[in-house]
């Protein structure tokens, strides 16, 4: 990883303690400079002080994506403070509603077409004239919900496939300009959250993590499921100059759950 990501500048948004802090640290490791961004300054300064640790700059901004002047300020705070961007990772997320359409509120789709998709749209749209000053690049995170149709999923997968659609038409616009906008679709995440979630379904079915554990990775060709870096790792690589011809794609990251 070392050097892949050398003096760039990546913003980062949606940057919390699970996916969002290892897709910071790990550009850290490649050698990028971050842009930390999240709705609350708390979520940011431990993630700052990592980044530095590694030797490299980290500014952060508390900004709601969903707002257009609180989106406005991650471009000035960026470009104020490196004078470039190379590298936008859209990455803001919203818990889905876990419920069948027949039982979800309209709201909650709406604001996860909020978040996922109009806000990943105005970060990128703010961030269009920097990224074609460097020949930069866009990565959305996007979820495995687009290679499947589980009902309680569902809301989930109007923003997500929306957000690809999306991703691939910004390809094309934004390609002449030679911006490169590209998708993860990750699996299901081995990190604290899903931890949780599967302590909670071994309590309802007299089991353990483990048994959840493993019988979720039994779905998948490795027997097992990514962690946060792994993810990260895959979103460094299309961030940098290794993908400088891979534009408009989708590379999904699940330990082969789903093939596409």
């Amino acid at each position: 990883m070392a050097g892949l990501l050398q003096d760039k500048v990546v913003v980062v948004s949606g940057v919390g303690p699970g996916l969002g802090r290892s897709i910071a640290v790990r550009s850290a490791r490649a050698g990028a400079d971050v842009v930390l961004v999240a709705r609350t300054e708390a979520k940011l300064a431990q993630v700052a002080r990592e980044v530095t640790t590694l030797g490299r700059r980290a500014v952060t901004v508390a900004a709601d994506i969903t707002d257009p002047a609180s989106a406005e300020t991650v471009v000035t705070a960026a470009t104020r403070a490196f004078g470039q961007i190379d590298t936008l990772v859209n990455n803001a997320f919203l818990k889905p509603s876990m419920a069948d359409f027949a039982h979800t509120d309209h709201q909650s789709i709406r604001d996860g077409i909020e978040l996922s998709v109009i806000g990943a749209l105005r970060m990128s749209q703010r961030c269009t004239a920097a990224l074609a000053a460097t020949g930069g690049s866009i990565v959305m995170v996007n979820s495995m919900v687009v290679r499947h149709s589980d009902p309680i999923y569902g809301s989930y997968k109007v923003a997500k496939s929306a957000l690809l659609a999306m991703s691939q038409s910004l390809s094309s616009e934004l390609g002449p300009q030679g911006i490169r906008v590209n998708t993860v679709a990750p699996g299901y995440i081995w990190a604290d959250s899903l931890e949780d979630y599967f302590r909670a379904l071994a309590q309802e079915n007299d089991s353990s993590v483990e048994q959840v554990y493993q019988a979720t990775a039994a779905r998948t060709d490795l027997r097992r499921l990514p962690e946060p870096d792994q993810i990260a790792d895959s979103i460094v690589f299309l961030a940098s100059d290794m993908a400088a011809a891979v534009t408009g794609q989708c590379l999904d990251v699940n330990c082969g759950e789903y093939h596409h």
